[in-house]
């Protein structure tokens, strides 16, 4: 968790939060709340309801969502709306992985890794950004992973969905700049959440850190201080950007 003197970068900003119930969506929020955001935390889970209220009662709404389901994107959206009164920032960091070889990977599991890592950031950028546009002013952040720059061996789902992520990106920063909304992704290394920690254990992971510039992994607090950057005032000239936060392991 960020600690500190709250440096209210984000301060009067609404932002939204996709996978925001755990791992690095949490860490996001909490990190935009100490620079002074409200927050809607977007996720699957119905703990994200009490998870957003121990957060902040006053300035943390928690919802929830089925990412890959237009309209129950769409009814969230609203709601965060309706209940903050704007919106400035849309995070998108809800993601899943499916461990395979090529060959053995299942269809279900090759459609939900893709419905969930690139239709619910194309569902929700979608969504928000009609608002954004009409305001004339937003930010989005789509959390990539250094797996959609280089391939990873048992990724195959896992690489294309971020690789999809990097290439709408793109192309939404090329659609809405003249709107002044920005869209920009990160694309980490592995981090230390459950979902990371589950894809690389053991003696992998002691392989894989050796492979890192700076030998270790990252922590999900160095992701969101990534996405605090982008998202603030300090990155107004920053869109279209893929920021890789991987240690260096994609400069080999």
């Amino acid at each position: 968790m960020f600690t500190g003197k709250n440096e209210g970068a984000l301060q009067g900003k609404v932002a939204l939060i996709t996978g925001g119930a755990a791992g690095i969506g949490l860490a996001i929020a909490e990190c935009y709340l100490q620079h002074g955001a409200r927050v809607v935390l977007l996720d699957r889970s119905a703990q994200v309801v009490q998870i957003a209220g121990q957060l902040d009662e006053q300035r943390a709404l928690g919802i929830v969502v089925d990412v890959t389901d237009k309209a129950s994107v769409e009814q969230a959206v609203a709601h965060a709306k309706l209940h903050f009164g704007r919106l400035d920032v849309l995070v998108n960091s809800a993601g899943i992985v499916a461990l395979y070889p090529a060959q053995e990977l299942p269809e279900d599991a090759w459609d939900k890794t893709i419905a969930v890592n690139l239709k619910g950031v194309f569902l929700t950028s979608q969504a928000v950004g009609q608002h954004f546009i009409r305001q004339g002013s937003g930010s989005i952040i789509n959390l990539a992973s250094q797996a959609g720059v280089v391939a990873l061996p048992n990724h195959l789902a896992y690489c294309a969905s971020k690789a999809g992520v990097i290439g709408l990106t793109q192309v939404l920063a090329l659609e809405w700049g003249q709107h002044n909304v920005r869209i920009n992704a990160i694309s980490p290394t592995v981090v230390l959440t459950e979902l990371g920690r589950k894809a690389w254990s053991g003696e992998v992971a002691e392989q894989m850190k050796q492979k890192i510039p700076l030998r270790r992994f990252a922590e999900p607090q160095d992701i969101a201080a990534s996405a605090l950057f982008l998202a603030s005032d300090a990155a107004s000239m920053i869109t279209g950007t893929n920021l890789v936060v991987d240690g260096g392991y994609t400069i080999q």
